[in-house]
């Protein structure tokens, strides 16, 4: 494995896009990967784990920094999964323990199953695999009436159906912390780009639940402590059913690395540990 220096940006082509990712620190190689959620969220806990590892992160193809050829084309697992491997491959520094967040999980599932000879240990923290839970079939109804609501000029009334869909209660100055004032270029286009083309391939991709037991990578599956009774708790929990293995628990609620870094650090020290 070579040791790499910290980098604080590049780009790599891949086919149809160019990804922006950032490398930090030196020794095993962790990757951080969310969707639609670019790498600005993860700088605390890279900067935390970057003291002994080298820790990877970045855009996902057609958010923020991470550019794509075509913008009406769908973003799915797969394609998201074959840039991680392409980012690995060309730092030449795996396997890789990969942590990916909510989409990220679900993009990490897919690289996990097309090449597991890049990752080391999977953790899917909170993957929204709707597929995976009992009451799929009146999530792909209220979801497909989300999207149409967002196309149709309401962001304020699809995110508000977004977070009912999630089981996500948030008082109302939040709310309106999100969707209200004025919102720049870039947000919008990134929303419309989540909505349009990533959230659909996302939330009903089913994993392979057996190629993940045979890749060889050690599997977890983490569920946020405060996320009990959202979506993503019960669909981690099927996901954690199917692969044979009890959930682990982290810090905080579905994105619990941004609230308190440190101690979502600590816990993945953890669990690294213990593997």
């Amino acid at each position: 494995m070579n040791d790499i220096s910290t980098v604080p940006a590049a780009v790599l082509e891949v086919p149809g896009a160019r990804l922006h990712y950032e490398v930090r620190g030196a020794g095993p190689l962790i990757v951080l990967i969310g969707a639609p959620m670019d790498a600005r969220a993860f700088t605390p806990l890279a900067e935390l784990l970057a003291t002994d590892h080298t820790v990877l992160t970045t855009d996902p193809r057609g958010i923020f920094r991470s550019s794509v050829d075509d913008r009406d084309q769908d973003s799915t697992p797969q394609q998201r999964g074959d840039d991680l491997a392409r980012l690995i491959t060309h730092l030449d520094a795996g396997p890789a323990v990969v942590l990916g967040s909510s989409g990220g999980a679900v993009s990490a599932l897919a690289l996990a199953e097309a090449r597991p000879d890049l990752v080391s240990t999977l953790i899917a923290h909170e993957p929204p695999l709707d597929e995976l839970v009992e009451d799929r079939a009146e999530l792909r109804v209220a979801t497909d009436d989300m999207i149409a609501t967002y196309l149709g000029g309401d962001h304020r009334g699809a995110f508000a159906k977004f977070l009912k869909i999630a089981n996500i209660e948030l008082p109302p100055f939040v709310f309106e912390a999100i969707v209200g004032g004025e919102r720049d270029e870039q947000s919008v286009a990134d929303e419309h780009f989540q909505y349009a083309h990533m959230l659909l391939p996302t939330v009903r991709f089913v994993p392979d639940a057996a190629a993940l037991r045979k890749g060889g990578a050690r599997l977890v599956v983490g569920i946020g402590e405060e996320s009990t009774g959202q979506l993503c708790d019960r669909t981690s929990r099927a996901l954690a059913a199917q692969l044979d293995i009890e959930p682990t628990m982290f810090p905080g609620d579905h994105i619990g690395f941004t609230g308190d870094p440190a101690a979502f650090a600590a816990r993945l020290r953890e669990v690294l540990a213990a593997g």
